[in-house]
């Protein structure tokens, strides 16, 4: 009996599937991309699939890899959706399977608690506030009866809390063997389950991490796997860009301070002037951070010269040099008391490396990278690859020896061509065979989308203003139960304010906007909606809300996107991309700007509707997908939603929609 066909009958409507999984129903499209997997495993070649919202992804990889009998990597985008699989879908189908597998979850050290530097910082009298005192009074208690060490199963410990990098390990200050709590430690725990389980689930940001490094962990989990599969692959090529190049930041330099501080302290007092040494790295910072003065946060300075745009030359190239210059003096201080300690060992490979990359940060950029510096409270220098093409052909397609690997990309956006060239081409994959499912969902009937045509344009200063406007008034209509994605965070900020203002006397709507408080609270509060009586809402988001949010069934039957999502030019990486593609003799616009707008607006349109009775209308705040030529090949991307032509059908559809719900509420 083949793969292809234990798949098959898996997805009977008769098979295990059907008898086992809850609210299973059978689905063309699912059982095509279920056996498009399974032939890629039996023939061991990479296959790139787009499977769209409502296909089933999951299902589809998870079941040939389960009854493949072989080890499994499953990377999937982001750490949220990395304890989904591992806690929900995996333990599901290897039920309804009734497979003997052993299933390790594998994430990055920052997850997990470091009960070395837990007990370095009880001892540190430099905690930032009470908050962070009693925030780590909470994680030692909680460390005496967790098994895995894994903080997300920490209730209610903030993921943005300032005491998670203090309690945590990095691979730079790590101790490795010489960790006094190393038997003990849960990230070598952690790697050891990896290293014996059937599946393992992992992260992209782990696995880019781990293959820049060559570090144990993935790179030595990846020669005994033959079958790896990526979920929310479309977000490969930005992480690995991320970690293939090199970055200094003064939040490293400041980390590495204060970790010298509170050793020398602890474990060396008296032997070296501690406050000076830490003194005067931790001014060497501050310095570097000072040369860029004041920006707006997220801001990027182009870097193509002796040193950043619009910043002095000389006066950047001292303040690297004085970088390098106090790691230097560092290195010379932890040599006095190495052998006291393995926290000076480590210490000192961190002195000698954060030199080592302010002085590759004085010199030029390396051959096909791009360089910039990132500006918010700290300073951040990066020289990045424009993509991972080379490093997936050389490291990862070219690197597997003895059988063929198995390398299964997925997503439900990758692209706006049959090609898939907006992923497969900057990943290095386009000898991989490609395979696009389109949804079951009949949006036809359950969605309808508007472009208003009498709004500013998006350049306009008053453009922001309108759809904040026009937004409050739609929401009104509807009862709250919208979305308003924005493309800036200084449009969020501005349409946040706007309709804090609109509604500040209503009783009946709150207005939710990111950054006021953590995202999984954000939706929490979003998905209840205006159900057991509380108020209507309205959420304003912009950056990664665009992507991977579930808000099904009413709580979001009105989603507004203020602009389309072309990325910004004066951006270096994108600056970069679109020099390169010219110097080739291609056109920018067509094969990057419009690419990336299209899969960014297909993405974002993917929140309104996650389920078959879902309901709702999208509205883009954008004349140009209607008036310029490029603006057919948008709409294309976008799912077959019924087209609104004007105010007075958007009202109509929103008080239908208004209706539909009340009456749903008044049944149940």
């Amino acid at each position: 009996m083949n793969l292809a066909f234990e798949v098959q009958e898996a997805f009977a409507p008769d098979g295990v599937l059907s008898r086992a999984a809850e609210h299973f129903v059978p689905r063309s499209g699912q059982t095509e991309m279920a056996l498009a997997v399974a032939r890629a495993i039996e023939g061991g070649y990479a296959l790139v699939v787009e499977a769209s919202t409502g296909v089933g992804k999951t299902f589809s990889y998870l079941v040939p890899a389960l009854l493949s009998g072989e080890r499994v990597l499953l990377s999937t985008a982001t750490k949220a959706l990395q304890d989904q699989l591992f806690g929900r879908d995996l333990p599901r189908l290897v039920e309804a399977l009734g497979l003997p597998v052993r299933t390790a979850l594998l994430k990055g050290r920052g997850s997990y608690l470091c009960l070395h530097r837990m007990e370095m910082a009880r001892q540190d009298a430099h905690l930032p506030d009470g908050m962070s005192v009693r925030a780590l009074a909470r994680i030692e208690e909680w460390s005496k009866v967790t098994r895995t060490g894994d903080l997300a199963e920490l209730p209610g410990l903030d993921e943005r809390s300032p005491v998670i990098p203090i309690v945590t390990s990095t691979r730079e200050n790590c101790l490795g063997t010489q960790c006094p709590r190393f038997r003990a430690c849960h990230v070598n725990l952690a790697r050891r389950e990896a290293m014996a389980a059937d599946v393992v689930v992992i992260n992209h940001h782990l696995f880019f991490a781990d293959l820049a490094v060559r570090e144990s962990g993935v790179a030595e989990l990846l020669p005994s796997v033959r079958i790896a599969i990526f979920d929310e692959a479309h977000q490969l090529n930005e992480t690995g860009v991320q970690f293939l190049g090199r970055n200094l930041t003064t939040g490293q330099l400041l980390d590495f301070a204060r970790d010298m501080l509170a050793a020398g302290l602890q474990l060396a007092r008296g032997l070296v002037d501690w406050q000076e040494v830490v003194g005067v790295t931790e001014l060497a910072a501050r310095e570097l951070r000072l040369c860029a003065g004041r920006q707006s946060p997220g801001t990027r300075l182009r870097w193509t010269a002796e040193g950043p745009e619009s910043l002095d030359p000389t006066a950047w190239k001292e303040a690297l040099e004085a970088v390098r210059a106090a790691c230097q003096q560092a290195c010379e201080a932890l040599d006095m008391v190495s052998e006291i300690a393995p926290d000076f060992v480590r210490l000192h490979e961190r002195a000698t490396e954060l030199a080592v990359r302010a002085e590759g940060f004085a010199n030029g950029c390396e051959p096909g990278c791009v360089r910039w510096v990132d500006v918010g409270m700290q300073l951040r220098l990066v020289e990045s690859p424009l993509d991972i093409s080379n490093a997936v052909k050389t490291r990862v397609l070219g690197a597997e020896g003895g059988d063929a690997k198995s390398w299964i990309f997925t997503s439900a956006t990758l692209g706006d061509d049959d090609k898939l060239s907006w992923f497969t081409q900057p990943c290095g994959l386009t000898e991989a065979e490609v395979l696009r499912i389109g949804s079951p969902f009949d949006y036809a009937r359950q969605a309808a989308v508007y472009i208003p045509p009498n709004f500013p344009k998006p350049g306009d200063p008053s453009h922001t203003a309108k759809v904040a406007e026009s937004a409050a008034a739609w929401a009104r209509q509807l009862g709250g139960r919208t979305m308003v994605l924005t493309t800036t965070l200084r449009a969020l900020r501005t349409i946040g304010d706007a309709l804090h203002a609109a509604f500040e006397n209503s009783d009946d709507m709150e207005v939710l906007v990111q950054g006021a408080m953590p995202k999984r609270v954000l939706i929490e509060r979003f998905r209840e909606g205006s159900s057991q009586g509380g108020k209507g809402c309205v959420l304003v988001a912009s950056a990664s809300f665009w992507e991977g949010i579930d808000v099904p069934g009413d709580a979001l039957q009105l989603l507004v996107i203020d602009k389309l999502p072309f990325p910004p030019p004066n951006d270096p990486l994108a600056e970069a991309r679109s020099k390169l593609l010219e110097s080739q003799g291609r056109s920018a616009f067509n094969d990057y700007f419009l690419p990336e707008a299209a899969v960014a607006l297909k993405q974002g349109a993917g929140r309104l509707i996650r389920r078959e009775t879902d309901q709702g209308v999208l509205v883009v705040c954008d004349s140009r997908l209607a008036s310029m030529g490029y603006g057919r090949r948008l709409l294309r991307a976008l799912p077959p939603m019924q087209r609104l032509a004007s105010e007075q059908e958007l009202m109509e559809r929103l008080e239908g929609l208004t209706r539909t719900c009340t009456r749903d509420c008044l049944q149940t």
